[in-house]
């Protein structure tokens, strides 16, 4: 059975791309509107807003507390220097690099956001390859489609944090690294040549075997009955690309997400941003492949092949919260102030997304997914699969904005903008590569026993 992506989907995803990139032009020009010559008044408005909000909320002047805070912002906004990431600024330069680096880091956000998707659906389409699985061959085209956005998106991710520089990567900028120790220690690594040409070599792996994948599961489809050939190619190729990707997942985890802190780490890492990959990944092609089965496009779908991906989506979540705590509780336990401050940072400026992510990610899915019976229902699973993605991005959200806008952090037109221009780019393109192929992967020689898959 074939899909063609109607008209109608097309232009959706191209008004959302359109409706994307003015938001992104108005949070740029917004941004910039705010400049060396005005940013002495601009704090000044913020601060007169900030008494007249402290007087009405509190029904006198100050309270003790809140007169402590607005002397110091006070003393800061009249050119008191602070300390940015090793090298002093005043306050006006530092609020004003803030301001810049908005309309960068929630391009970038979103950017990441849609690229990991198609990434933890690669990872996944391998594995049923490398394991023989029985279950999921049906499934196996919506993962080809939804991974054929693995080249584009990474490449604009790259694209990305080429043009914003030191707006997201403060190790960047050379005059922050002439000031700063640990940095100049780590350039071996934190260096912009060879961050580029890692994520060349990254991104060249996993399109590579995107590309192979997709031509053996294709021309096994037109070989005859008896010759399995290609289905062999597939599975050796799948076990060599998940040992090619779990180093180059944990090393892209360090220099696209983890440098942005360039003075933290943490061993975890790695594990942390592939759970939630992972989980994102797992839950679009849930969220696909019921939409194309209410359209009547995967009739050999059945209720336990959602019931099984519902099951991946549960699971994964309680690993993604294992990791979030173990690396949380530990750094937080041992309490040293270069590593601590990372949590700090987040708990005490992005309290609510912080803490809300958790509850996405960990409470909503272990609620609404452990019964078994409403894994089968699936607009149970799409209210599901919405909550958590929606928990991811705000995961990403949180590894970025801390670091690049410190507590100046806002989900409005240009994060949104970014969401539904990368949104409508990933809709066109998983869409259109869906469409080029029968939706059934017939040649696959466990098929019958997907098709036939009930228990």
């Amino acid at each position: 059975m074939e899909y063609k992506i109607s008209n109608r989907l097309r232009t959706g995803a191209i008004i959302l791309m359109v409706l994307g990139v003015l938001g992104v032009g108005y949070g740029f020009m917004d941004a910039y509107s705010v400049n060396e010559d005005n940013i002495t008044e601009y704090l000044a408005n913020e601060d007169h807003h900030g008494d007249e909000h402290a007087t009405e909320s509190h029904g006198e002047e100050h309270s003790v507390s809140a007169a402590h805070a607005e002397e110091g912002h006070a003393d800061e906004a009249h050119g008191a220097e602070v300390e940015a990431e090793g090298h002093k600024m005043t306050h006006e330069e530092h609020v004003l690099h803030q301001l810049h680096n908005r309309p960068y880091a929630a391009l970038y956000v979103a950017a990441f956001f849609f690229f990991m998707i198609s990434l933890g659906v690669l990872a996944f389409y391998a594995i049923q390859y490398a394991a023989q699985a029985g279950w999921s061959p049906v499934l196996f085209r919506v993962m080809e489609g939804i991974t054929s956005y693995v080249l584009p998106g990474g490449a604009l991710v790259l694209l990305i944090a080429f043009f914003a520089d030191s707006h997201i990567f403060i190790w960047m900028d050379e005059n922050v690294v002439a000031h700063d120790a640990i940095i100049q220690n780590k350039s071996g690594w934190l260096d912009k040549t060879w961050f580029m040409i890692r994520g060349l070599i990254f991104l060249g792996g996993w399109s590579a075997y995107r590309h192979f994948s997709r031509k053996f599961s294709v021309a096994q489809d037109l070989a005859d009955v008896n010759d399995n050939s290609n289905f062999k190619k597939n599975f050796r190729i799948s076990a060599a690309f998940l040992v090619f990707y779990i180093y180059t997942e944990s090393i892209m985890s360090w220099d696209w997400i983890m440098s942005v802190d360039p003075h933290w780490f943490s061993t975890l890492f790695g594990w942390y941003v592939f759970a939630s990959m992972f989980v994102s990944g797992i839950t679009v092609i849930a969220l696909i492949t019921i939409f194309l089965k209410s359209k009547g496009l995967l009739p050999f779908v059945n209720d336990s092949h959602i019931h099984d991906l519902a099951k991946f989506m549960f699971g994964i979540s309680i690993f993604w919260t294992y990791l979030w705590f173990s690396q949380f509780m530990l750094i937080w336990y041992a309490n040293i102030p270069e590593e601590v401050t990372y949590f700090v940072t987040r708990i005490e400026d992005y309290n609510l997304p912080f803490f809300g992510m958790v509850a996405l990610n960990f409470l909503f899915p272990l609620l609404l997914l452990m019964n078994s019976d409403y894994k089968r229902i699936p607009w149970f699973v799409v209210m599901t699969g919405v909550v958590i993605l929606f928990g991811h991005y705000l995961d990403i959200f949180n590894m970025i904005m801390p670091a690049t806008v410190g507590d100046r952090w806002f989900i409005g037109i240009p994060e949104i903008g970014s969401i539904l221009f990368f949104g409508g780019l990933f809709m066109l393109i998983v869409f259109t590569s869906l469409g080029k192929y029968p939706l059934l992967a017939k040649g696959n020689p466990f098929m019958k026993e997907s098709e036939h898959f009930h228990y």
